[in-house]
């Protein structure tokens, strides 16, 4: 996903829509080989980031000129925060 922020929004809406799916679907895969509490968790939110994603590089969410940025660190410090919350309220694991 860093990599593809220098690209038109085109080919960047599908490098992180790609990238935010294949994560998540990674950690879901996770959740049942090694019962991280997070896993879960981080799973749901990355596929569900392909959402806002997806809306803004067709352009129907307007975030502005640092819709990118935005959406980067929403979804670093969504990922960090649901990862440590979950893991200090839940327990490490299942």
């Amino acid at each position: 996903m860093l990599l593809a922020i220098p690209f038109s929004d085109g080919p960047k809406t599908a490098i992180w829509v790609v990238a935010l799916a294949w994560m998540g679907i990674a950690c879901l895969r996770n959740v049942r080989r090694c019962g991280r509490v997070h896993c879960l968790y981080t799973g749901s939110f990355l596929l569900a980031m392909t959402l806002p994603v997806l809306a803004y590089g067709a352009g129907v969410l307007p975030l502005g000129g640092d819709g990118w940025r935005w959406l980067g660190l929403a979804v670093g410090l969504g990922v960090t925060a649901i990862w440590w919350l979950s893991e200090r309220l839940l327990g490490q694991y299942r």
